[in-house]
């Protein structure tokens, strides 16, 4: 089992160290085309510079803490038109520096992860929608392919949800216009308010499914157990690679510390419990995810590795993983 947390690493201090760097597409569109070089140019330098780091940093870690959710901002703005045309001539300066992150990765057995946005929608009913969506899931293969991955099925995992007006059949038909190394990345996971557990099993013939176990909770007011009979369905999906699923829970104040949280005696909107809380406050919750032993699990809360790191000094002092050399 790995643990991993998203994009931002934080000291003990709570400052986020290895930080990217962007900017915003009115200051770039400002510019004179030489200066906009420059810009995304140094910026996308630093963020791979400070993913390499990163990268070194969680090398450090027991294996069990080697699981990582890039920043989709590690390219500055590609994505928009005027931008992608100037990289194309500066991309390929870039190389080493991308290959230098994916040879940490594998040298160090650190899971790697893409979550692109909410607005990259490919069961949109909206062909512009999806238009924006495949380039947008393009565009973190292409990163992840620099870094040597796309090579065979979910050496690297790029996560969307299947919310959209077109359901499960818009989202086969733009899978299916996706180039091989993004659809041997991609992954499907069920959301909170639109596209539930089963709706999105709909695509495990075509990608697997991440399991997204506050999303159930919050939808169907339920807590779905390992041996629930869609679990293996869903570890069929992943085709024999170790399948993942996010873990978060309710903020803090919400729900109470210990015990399963029952909305029906909560009087709390569902909009306020899918927020996430800053740390794993719930013994009783932090059980219920460790208890998917067969699972890697992103862990989705506020202060990040601070949090994951939590969940990792629970899990040893409660036996769930073991502190050997030769198991770490």
């Amino acid at each position: 089992m790995k643990l991993g947390f998203a994009c931002k690493y934080l000291d003990a201090d709570f400052k986020q160290r290895f930080p990217f760097k962007s900017t915003t597409r009115t200051r770039f569109l400002g510019l004179q085309r030489e200066a906009q070089i420059a810009l995304i140019e140094n910026l996308a330098r630093m963020n791979l510079t400070q993913l390499a780091g990163l990268l070194e940093t969680l090398a450090t870690q027991p294996e069990t803490l080697r699981m990582l959710r890039i920043g989709s901002d590690l390219l500055p703005l590609y994505t928009v038109p005027e931008a992608t045309s100037l990289y194309r001539e500066f991309l390929p300066d870039l190389y080493p520096l991308f290959e230098r992150c994916g040879a940490l990765a594998r040298q160090h057995g650190i899971r790697l992860s893409f979550h692109p946005g909410q607005y990259s929608v490919l069961a949109s009913d909206n062909p512009n929608v999806v238009q924006r969506a495949i380039e947008d899931v393009e565009y973190h293969a292409l990163c992840a392919t620099l870094m040597g991955y796309g090579k065979q099925f979910q050496d690297f995992k790029i996560n969307i949800h299947m919310n959209g007006k077109a359901g499960f059949a818009g989202f086969r038909q733009a899978f299916g216009q996706l180039t091989p190394e993004a659809r041997n990345m991609l992954t499907v996971e069920n959301d909170e308010i639109s596209c539930s557990l089963d709706d999105v099993l709909q695509a495990r013939g075509l990608c697997p499914v991440v399991l997204d176990i506050h999303h159930h909770w919050v939808k169907e007011n339920a807590f779905i157990r390992p041996s629930d009979s869609r679990i293996p369905l869903i570890q069929e999906s992943w085709r024999g690679v170790q399948p993942v699923l996010h873990y978060s829970i309710s903020q803090e104040g919400l729900i109470p510390e210990h015990g399963y949280p029952d909305q029906n005696s909560l009087g709390v909107a569902k909009t306020k419990l899918r927020a996430h809380s800053d740390y794993y406050f719930n013994s009783t919750l932090n059980d219920w995810a460790l208890s998917f032993n067969t699972f890697d699990i992103m862990c989705e809360v506020k202060m990040k590795n601070l949090a994951s790191q939590q969940l990792y000094d629970y899990a040893l002092a409660t036996k769930v993983i073991d502190p050997s050399p030769a198991a770490q």
